[in-house]
């Protein structure tokens, strides 16, 4: 079974955010970026069900700026045995990463996707739950042990 697990990448949660002059939000100058701690744990669950020999491949999705590269070159380094970039520099919704994902579910075609709780960038804890509605698939929120069967 192929597991997908998108990932986000965020400001490195050790840096201490700055907001931009005009205060329309975070300056990301000259910041360290990393994956989203949350992220992290999915793809090593997803590593450790491939261990077990319950998936078959793993494959680490991010949507963002070229620089997201970085994010997936952590993903691979961890195990995961393919990524894949959607580049796009706007700053994307919940509901819009949702669709996206959608569409990558649509074409990859996964057993199961394995996403972190939420993103500490926003907190929104959203895009898990609507793209569970967008497929209708069913889900489990904060999960602490997944058993693949």
């Amino acid at each position: 079974m192929k597991v997908l697990v998108p990932v986000k990448r965020v400001i490195d949660y050790n840096v201490k955010v700055r907001v931009k002059a005009d205060q329309t939000g975070v300056d990301l100058a000259n910041v360290k970026m990393a994956m989203n701690p949350f992220c992290e744990i999915a793809v090593e669950e997803a590593v450790r069900q491939k261990e077990k020999g319950a998936a078959t491949e793993v494959v680490a999705v991010s949507i963002g700026p070229a620089q997201a590269q970085e994010t997936l070159r952590t993903a691979l380094a961890m195990g995961a045995d393919r990524a894949i970039l959607i580049q796009t520099d706007q700053d994307l919704e919940p509901l819009a990463v949702a669709k996206v994902l959608a569409a990558v579910v649509a074409e990859e075609a996964p057993g199961v996707v394995i996403m972190g709780k939420q993103a500490i960038d926003g907190d929104n804890n959203a895009t898990g739950q609507m793209l569970s509605a967008l497929l209708d698939w069913p889900q489990a929120a904060f999960a602490s042990e997944i058993v693949l069967s």
